[in-house]
């Protein structure tokens, strides 16, 4: 069947007009950044099942003081990582995002690794001996806190994430304040090593 141009027009603008409002409804999480992807400038990372959003200078919040127990046992805080970036990423390990973000994760972290960057995960549901049996399948290197009995690292973060969204992820600046968050799970490494640069004043 043979299809008029006027029927071809319409189908255009039906299709623009679908683009238009899927970038609206990025913009309600990432909404500088989906500004900076109209304006072709790159720095717009925009998808259909994730949404970054960056603080502009002046406007970050406070930062985020926070403890918790490692799966290795050890006591960790914010103090811990004073004085670096650190990457935050809040998972669990049968969270089907979470398995697909963790290699880009250990790719980032290996990247920068010999810097003043720090990751550090944020289990939500497991016990310490399935997190360290996802670290080892993903070979994962950086921690993760056990956060599932008392939920206190993710209450800390709750004004910057929503309780619920999981993967999630926070770059602090190394002040600990909030430079950049990411929720949903991470698509590709370029777009975290650039939050990245960002917090360390490269870009």
């Amino acid at each position: 069947m043979r299809i008029s141009k006027k029927a071809r027009g319409v189908a255009s603008i039906a299709a623009a007009l679908m683009l238009v409002a899927g970038l609206t409804a990025c913009s309600d999480a990432s909404g500088d950044l989906a500004e900076q992807y109209r304006n072709g400038d790159g720095k717009g990372y925009i998808a259909a099942d994730f949404a970054v959003h960056e603080y502009k200078p002046g406007e970050q919040p406070p930062a985020i003081a926070y403890s918790g127990t490692l799966d290795d046992g050890k006591d960790v805080s914010n103090k811990t990582y004073s004085g670096k970036v650190t990457v935050v990423n809040f998972w669990w390990a049968a969270c089907a995002p979470c398995r697909q973000e963790a290699p880009i994760l250990e790719k980032t972290a290996q990247q920068f690794a010999g810097q003043d960057v720090a990751f550090l995960g944020v289990n939500t549901y497991d016990q310490a001996g399935t997190a360290q049996s996802f670290a080892k399948e993903f070979g994962i290197t950086y921690p993760s806190i056990m956060d599932v009995d008392t939920k206190s690292v993710t209450a800390a973060f709750a004004d910057v994430v929503p309780l619920s969204a999981t993967p999630s992820t926070v770059v602090l600046d190394k002040d600990g304040r909030p430079t950049a968050r990411i929720v949903g799970a991470i698509p590709d490494a370029s777009i975290l090593g650039a939050l990245i640069k960002t917090a360390l004043g490269e870009s």
